[in-house]
């Protein structure tokens, strides 16, 4: 009889949730490195709890908070070149400004700006993709050009537990393995989607499991072990470029705060549950490594908090005393060259504009 339960797919883990692991395999990682990746994940989660309380505040818009899975995000964002491009959904603020996303960008795009999302030049992210797995077609896409190309790059979309309920997510998988594109579809499985809790969405035991219906490796990682997810990252990416083809990855995680901040988890998860998740926080674990280490103290954890407060704030400053832009601006945001009819109607918005004397 058939036994789902049974079916080969890969758990990979590193930094158990104290902090230990098998010295042989932290061998691999310098100081520098476990340093490196320690401070990116910090100043993440400092950037996310201020983007949080001045959502409250009244000073930004609706946002999707991602304390909790800073090493997901982190830890795979490390595995990158910067050539590669990555597709986004809404909660992936750690990835972005891992890329070269300026935050004082972030913050226009918080604040309705259209010019949020306009990337400088060479920072290779898709805008933010509000609709739940289309960033998936989008990254399939991107992949296949750079494989008729010729290009080295290799294309990543990043997307929630609640993205593979959708057809969009499987057509993709489906259009990637049938075309042996460079592209990495990387899940951060947080338990839920909004209110939705991973039961609900699927009868799989994985969702990594789901890549071997496409012809493709499917993993399994602790979210929450930087080290684990860097390596596997690091593996799938390497077999990308050399023309080995796509590989999903689940990135098994848990998301502290709400949905967004229109949302109130309370409603639908019980404190034990998160205080069970608060106990592998990714941040925790890999701070018990370097202080055993002797190369983390509190007066570093205070310095950098209070380093990283300050690139907020100017880059908040920075945001609210620019130029919000104009709704002739839109017409800019979509195609290289445009079309005569859209030009055609810039062309009217600017003279009705300039007979109403409105900039």
């Amino acid at each position: 009889m058939f036994d789902p339960g049974k079916l080969p797919v890969e758990v990979v883990q590193i930094l158990d949730e104290n902090g230990n692991g098998d010295e042989r395999q932290l061998a691999a990682f310098s100081d520098e490195w476990l340093l490196r990746a320690y401070r990116e994940m910090r100043r993440a989660r400092v950037i996310d709890e201020r983007l949080l309380r001045m959502q409250r505040q009244g000073r930004i818009g609706t946002y999707a908070p991602f304390s909790g899975q800073e090493a997901a995000q982190i830890g795979s964002a490390l595995a990158l070149h910067k050539d590669d491009w990555i597709f986004p959904s809404y909660r992936e603020v750690a990835v972005c400004l891992m890329h070269g996303m300026p935050l004082e960008q972030f913050f226009h795009y918080v604040q309705g700006r259209l010019s949020g999302k306009r990337m400088p030049e060479g920072v290779n992210i898709f805008p933010t993709q509000i609709i739940i797995a289309a960033q998936t077609l989008h990254a399939v896409g991107c992949a296949w050009a750079s494989k008729l190309k010729g290009e080295p790059h290799v294309s990543v979309a990043y997307f929630g537990d609640g993205a593979t309920s959708e057809g969009d997510f499987h057509e993709a998988m489906n259009f990637a393995a049938v075309y042996n594109v460079p592209v990495i579809f990387f899940c951060q499985n947080n338990q839920y989607a909004i209110s939705v809790p991973y039961r609900k969405q699927t009868a799989s035991r994985t969702i990594a499991q789901k890549a071997l219906a496409y012809g493709m490796k499917g993993v399994l990682v602790d979210g929450n072990d930087v080290l684990a997810v860097y390596e596997t990252m690091k593996q799938a990416v390497e077999a990308a470029r050399r023309g080995e083809g796509p590989m999903l990855i689940e990135a098994l995680t848990y998301r502290l705060g709400p949905h967004t901040t229109a949302d109130d988890p309370t409603k639908y998860r019980r404190p034990e549950e998160v205080e069970t998740w608060r106990a592998k926080d990714p941040l925790r674990r890999l701070r018990l490594l370097l202080e055993r280490r002797g190369l983390w103290t509190e007066a570093q954890e205070d310095a950098l908090v209070a380093q990283v407060n300050d690139e907020v704030t100017a880059a908040y400053e920075a945001a609210i005393a620019s130029k919000s832009g104009s709704i002739v601006d839109a017409f800019d945001c979509v195609y290289s060259e445009a079309p005569k009819l859209l030009a055609e109607q810039k062309d009217e918005v600017m003279r009705r504009k300039q007979r109403s004397g409105v900039r």
